[in-house]
């Protein structure tokens, strides 16, 4: 019999991590233990299940029934991972995951069930060859003097330098357009430093709360989520934010910080969500799992994890990619002039 510790990880509103480590429940190392195991870590760490049970009737008791029924001792390892796998899934959240030495579980359809809204071609086309890169950041002035910022992944570091060097080449342009479509996230300290270069005083952007019992509903009260101006160079003209299904996690953060900073206008397609901090555990077996543990909300306190809408609701068009002309691009071209 092997003990089971669960570590929770928990971003705070500074943004700093702290871990803790619990004796928990043993759990034989077993089908039927592990099952137990991952059902019961679910059961005490989700942060969303009445959100998923208002959104689509998720009810996480019958859940256990009926994934209950097709463990037996005889499961082969893949036949178990299959099987857990599938229970994961039923939680439809890209930040629920399981990690065995042969395979990841994962839920995609958060994204895969939406258009892409985006073709790296035709960016490619839009910023030529001879536009500039500041680690993480790729931009260039377009012909009608709007600036272009391409982020793919907050998991790419930009430094308050970086920033600085981008706006300053940038500064007379009559507006920026920042294009986050595809950015799964990454690191929160990077939408932070980012939004932070788009308003001169500090402003509540949301709300986060933490776990504090095994129960659906135990949970600090709301604490406010504040985005402080940086003390490095800021933008003053308008600002477009270019978004579809595939931005998750951070950058869904970032699109939610943006939303409350002037002259910001949101363009493209609803973002993919990702709204939860994550709890860390390991089963009996020693498969990883992780879920979202800490939700968090917009300024009026709505639950972002399902996405964000965007202000300007725009799909990318099949005749425009055929004539090389990205549709969002243009349209937020279009909004500026």
């Amino acid at each position: 019999m092997k003990k089971i510790y669960f570590i929770t990880i928990a971003l705070l509103c500074t943004l700093s991590l702290c871990t803790a480590c619990i004796d928990e429940e043993q759990f034989d190392n077993t089908p039927r233990g592990n099952f137990e195991a991952l059902w019961k870590a679910m059961d005490e760490h989700y942060c969303f299940f009445d959100y998923k049970q208002q959104s689509y009737g998720l009810d996480w008791n019958e859940v256990h029934t009926r994934y209950s029924a097709q463990i037996n001792d005889n499961m082969t390892q893949n036949q178990l991972f299959e099987v857990l796998a599938s229970m994961l899934a039923e939680l439809r959240d890209g930040h629920v995951n399981m990690y065995a030495a042969f395979d990841q579980a994962r839920y995609w359809n958060w994204k895969d069930d939406y258009p892409a809204n985006v073709s790296d071609s035709l960016i490619k086309k839009y910023m030529g060859t001879d536009y500039k890169i500041a680690s993480g950041l790729k931009y260039r002035k377009l012909d009608d003097n709007i600036g272009y910022i391409r982020y793919a992944s907050f998991s790419n570091a930009i430094g308050n330098g970086n920033i600085d060097e981008v706006l300053f080449d940038l500064a007379t342009c009559n507006a920026l357009i920042i294009d986050i479509r595809g950015n799964g996230g990454g690191l929160l300290t990077m939408a932070e430093r980012l939004a932070a270069r788009f308003t001169d005083k500090e402003i509540v952007v949301g709300y986060m709360q933490h776990k504090t019992g095994k129960g659906h509903n135990d949970f600090s009260a709301m604490q406010q989520q504040t985005l402080k101006p940086s003390s490095g160079m800021r933008w003053h003209k308008p600002v477009m934010i270019l978004t579809n299904r595939e931005v998750y996690s951070a950058a869904n953060e970032f699109v939610k910080y943006m939303k409350c900073c002037p002259d910001v206008t949101v363009v493209g397609d609803k973002t993919g969500g990702g709204a939860g901090m994550p709890f860390s555990s390991e089963l009996p077996n020693g498969w990883a799992i992780r879920c979202s543990a800490c939700p968090m909300y917009d300024k009026d306190k709505n639950c972002t994890e399902f996405g964000i809408e965007p202000d300007i609701k725009v799909d990318l068009q099949q005749q425009d990619v055929n004539k090389g002309i990205d549709t969002i691009i243009e349209t937020a071209r279009k909004l500026v002039r």
